[in-house]
């Protein structure tokens, strides 16, 4: 499990493909703490480290979190945002993110507001994926509070930290983000017999 809270930024370094699988190097200041079998939320995707090499380390997505995912978009030199799971005598500084993407959404608009940015999205509810005003969200493993929240889209506002230390002083208009909406919303809408 992760909070959404993010460690550091990840670059791809090298991309191997086997079969259906894709294996990934990526170097990290937070390599050199991984072991291999720990889990890391890859731009919320939560992958197992299978080696590591230093500042390096190797994890390996299967054909279903490529098709789901924008990690199968990846190129050399990309940089996505990395959390190792929570520990359990940690802050809870987010909200429970699974790590496990429900889909992908597109970035609409970016607008800056007064030292903030703005980032609008949208998405396809027919997968019965709500959100809800001032509800929680993780796009890209980052957990944000939406607002301006309607069918199919979202706005989220992002503070000059966040914007620095994750991927979103990268994002621009059009581009693809992963999304995992909030797991206590999803299982009252099951029990509401919504989805």
């Amino acid at each position: 499990m992760f909070t959404g809270i993010i460690e550091a930024v990840g670059k791809v370094k090298r991309i191997q493909r086997e079969g259906t699988n894709c294996h990934f190097l990526f170097e990290s200041s937070i390599s050199h703490e991984l072991k291999t079998d720990q889990s890391v939320s890859h731009n919320g995707v939560c992958l197992t480290v299978t080696k590591v090499e230093g500042d390096q380390y190797w994890v390996t997505a299967v054909e279903e979190t490529l098709q789901k995912s924008n990690l199968g978009g990846l190129i050399v030199g990309d940089e996505v945002n990395l959390e190792r799971c929570m520990l359990a005598n940690g802050r809870f500084d987010g909200h429970i993110v699974q790590g496990h993407v429900d889909q992908t959404g597109i970035c609409t608009a970016v607008r800056e507001a007064n030292g903030s940015w703005l980032f609008d999205f949208e998405y396809d509810g027919s997968p019965g994926n709500v959100t809800v005003e001032k509800g929680s969200i993780a796009i890209n493993g980052v957990s944000l509070t939406c607002f301006n929240s309607r069918t199919n889209g979202f706005t989220v506002a992002i503070i000059p930290y966040t914007y620095e230390h994750t991927q979103f002083h990268r994002l621009k208009q059009g581009g693809i983000v992963n999304l995992e909406f909030d797991i206590v919303g999803k299982y009252i809408q099951r029990l509401l017999g919504k989805n």
